[in-house]
């Protein structure tokens, strides 16, 4: 018979063992016996399972202060046998196998890379998976908590008793599992953890769970593993040189249910897709869809990484809306998150009862801006944890691309820290290394792994080569966002137009780095919520004058070189600030001046992806060439967009003033007749359709800009020009 020590530690779920001493074990002398723990239970009989027939029935220890433990000699069986338990419960009779006859589940490679922290995909060996043992169907939990005296897994199937299922322990990579039969797809569960001090801490989210409950509620659901997606073809020829225009969306936020609430993934499907596609952008960029417990942080402080959120169905949903963004031309980009991650009791902190995914230090561990804790990325199986979720999403959902959240708070030591409230690295200095080397890995192993697959980062600061090859002593990321070339042009929009002579190196600058990394102009949702208003309450002047200046202001963006982000909302000239909690102001697109910017945009979308010379070149000085970058005076700018081969070429020339500028001559860099394609003040757009006409416009042979050949134009006011070179 059991050591009543051990009994008593069984059933006060403090054994840090169970397998040792649950199930079917042989003693000294040969004799078979079977133990089960089972809180409540009247009875527990042991079956052959085979054939039904009871072998034995347990008896039930009785000691002072517990209860619900059963163990008992096989009669005449010395070999081990498979078997079923008969449960007599007070609300009935339940037959079932028992999870202590199975054996152990992850194999020795799977432990040794798990232990090692270089599993490429953990998600296929952590977390809850449906699967078969020796015939019987069931799910296998395990769970990395490498300093947990003990962990049971509780649920719906089991009353959140942590009693009746604690896991075994794989020292080798401190990942505890369990068998569960029967416990089948839609199961809620969590981890219950008893802490090496014997604290037991709150119930915890499955880290790796696959689909979670919609908030407030917090449970894992057992959900089969995504199948993985034949990825989407790569580019042909060069990607970088080809349209890239993103419709940056809140899917909470862009058009409410019917009822108020949230949209589901089908609805999305029929409303959002088409609605993009006709507006001409080239990817779709979701604000992070992992599951997140606070509305109001727009997923950007999420706690399921590994869960598609609840907030719009289930998995199979948001793979069927990814699916359908395919088949509509549209490329999918999600918003990721691995930089921070909120301290809600039921998540990553201190999820064994230590730092386990954060630092320990606060100074280290702590953001100050959010509140959140930092990912410890020197520790590899941290490392890998997100590693495995940048390939879970593309693998498994088909997703195109990450754009990663806050680079520049993981590469700095002492972001936003004053001094004493940060740690240098062990060189003495602020950079974050391991954050740095965990950067340039994500990306390496997304190349090796998917080369179709992008990633984009929101990185704010000077730090170089963010977009180059980890080989060259890059970042790894193929794209990064412009925020200086933002923050310029936004600042010189609000200028009164009077005073813009004197802010002209605001549109010029950008030029001076433009070529250093593989630019995305972003006109983003950070741009429009925290009393920053939206973009038109940004623009300068009257009524009339604000629409102008953002029709253009997006006359400018699509010229500049750099793919092009705008969020929802601003191809609508939406004059409210962003609100999570509500719908865009469709209502607005019943007047013609905010129906006139989206035709705007929609029309921008068609010529950028139509013409080479807007998008061929992006991130090379060959594909630009000033025309007039200094006449301040006049707050005139134009430039020439060149295709590669020089076969195609677009004059862009933008008038920042409201005045209309008659016979202005603009230098263009060879003969033969300019059309306007676009122009920002037509009537279609709701200006005032001063311009050049439908007909061509023939070059001069009269000297401008340094140049033989010139235009004759007239330029309309706070407006933008397109003129392509017709051969």
């Amino acid at each position: 018979m059991l050591d009543h020590a051990e009994i008593i530690a069984l059933c006060r779920a403090e054994h840090g063992d169970p397998y040792a001493v649950l199930g079917m074990h042989t003693d000294a002398d040969g004799g078979l016996w079977v133990r089960s723990l089972q809180p409540g239970a009247r009875s527990v009989a042991v079956l052959e399972a085979k054939t039904g027939r009871q072998i034995a029935e347990l008896a039930h220890i009785e000691i002072e202060g517990v209860e619900g433990f059963f163990e008992g000699l096989m009669p005449r069986r010395r070999n081990r046998f498979p078997y079923r338990l008969r449960i007599d419960w007070e609300y009935g009779v339940q037959e079932t196998d028992d999870p202590y006859r199975f054996p152990t589940v992850l194999g020795e490679m799977d432990v040794w890379l798990l232990a090692e922290g270089s599993h490429l995909r953990p998600f296929e060996r952590l977390g809850a998976h449906l699967c078969e043992i020796d015939g019987v169907a069931g799910t296998v939990f395990a769970v990395w908590a490498p300093d947990a005296q003990r962990v049971s897994v509780v649920g719906d199937f089991n009353t959140w008793d942590g009693r009746r299922h604690p896991m075994r322990l794989r020292r080798e990579c401190g990942v505890w599992e369990i068998f569960l039969p029967g416990v089948g797809a839609g199961a809620h569960y969590k981890y219950e953890i008893r802490a090496r001090d014997g604290y037991l801490l709150p119930l915890k989210s499955d880290p790796y769970g696959f689909q979670a409950e919609l908030r407030p509620s917090t449970a894992s659901i057992v959900c089969a593993l995504p199948k993985p997606v034949e990825p989407t073809p790569a580019a042909a020829g060069d990607e970088l040189g080809t349209p890239l225009s993103v419709y940056e969306v809140h899917l909470a936020s862009w058009r409410r249910a019917d009822d108020g609430g949230f949209p589901d993934w089908q609805r999305l499907s029929e409303t959002l897709i088409p609605y993009v596609v006709d507006l001409g952008f080239t990817h779709l960029e979701l604000l992070p869809v992992s599951e997140h417990p606070f509305d109001g942080s727009w997923g950007y402080q999420p706690l399921g990484l590994y869960s598609p959120t609840a907030r719009h169905g289930n998995p199979n949903g948001f793979r069927d809306f990814v699916h359908a963004c395919h088949d509509a031309g549209l490329r999918v980009i999600v918003d990721w998150v691995p930089a921070h991650f909120p301290t809600d009791e039921h998540g990553l902190g201190r999820f064994d009862g230590t730092a386990l995914y954060e630092h320990a230090d606060p100074r280290e561990g702590m953001h100050q801006d959010w509140g959140t804790l930092i990912y410890n990325f020197g520790r590899r199986e941290v490392s890998n944890y997100l590693i495995g979720n940048a390939l879970f999403w593309i693998e498994r959902y088909g997703v195109d691309g990450l754009r990663v959240d806050a680079v520049a708070s993981m590469l700095y030591r002492d972001y936003s820290r004053e001094d004493g409230q940060w740690l240098p690295n062990v060189y003495g200095g602020r950079e974050n290394l391991e954050a740095v080397a965990f950067l340039r890995r994500m990306n390496e192993v997304l190349g090796q792994e998917h080369p179709s697959a992008s990633t984009y980062a929101e990185e704010s600061t000077a730090w170089p080569m963010v977009s180059r090859p980890p080989s060259m002593g890059g970042l790894g990321f193929h794209y990064k966002w412009n925020m200086g070339w933002m923050h310029d042009v936004l600042d010189y929009m609000a200028k009164d137009p009077v005073h813009r002579r004197y802010h002209h190196n605001q549109l010029s600058f950008g030029m001076m780095y433009a070529f250093t990394e593989n630019f995305i102009l972003p006109l983003s949702h950070d741009e429009v919520v925290h009393g920053k208003g939206s973009l038109i309450s940004k623009m300068a002047g009257d009524y009339w004058q604000k629409f102008a200046n953002l029709r253009a202001l997006y006359g400018y963006m699509w010229a500049h070189p750099g793919k092009k982000l705008l969020f929802m909302g601003g191809e609508i000239g939406q004059w409210n600030e962003w609100n999570h909690d509500h719908s865009l102001d469709w209502g607005l697109l019943d007047f013609p001046l905010h129906a006139g910017v989206r035709s705007l945009i929609r029309d921008l979308n068609s010529i950028y992806r139509s013409n080479p010379a807007l998008h061929q070149v992006d991130f090379e000085p060959a594909g630009f060439e000033w025309v007039a970058p200094d006449d301040a005076e006049c707050s005139v700018v134009a430039f020439v967009r060149w295709s590669r081969d020089h076969s195609r070429a677009i004059l862009y020339v933008g008038n920042f003033t409201p005045v209309v500028r008659h016979g202005y001559r603009i230098g263009v860099p060879m003969p033969g007749r300019y059309r306007e394609r676009i122009n920002t003040d037509s009537e279609y757009y709701g200006g005032s359709n001063v311009g050049n006409g439908f007909e061509p416009v023939y070059a001069d042979q009269v000297p401008a800009h340094g140049r033989e050949w010139s235009l004759n134009l007239t330029l309309p006011p706070l407006a933008a020009l397109y003129l392509e070179w017709i051969p």
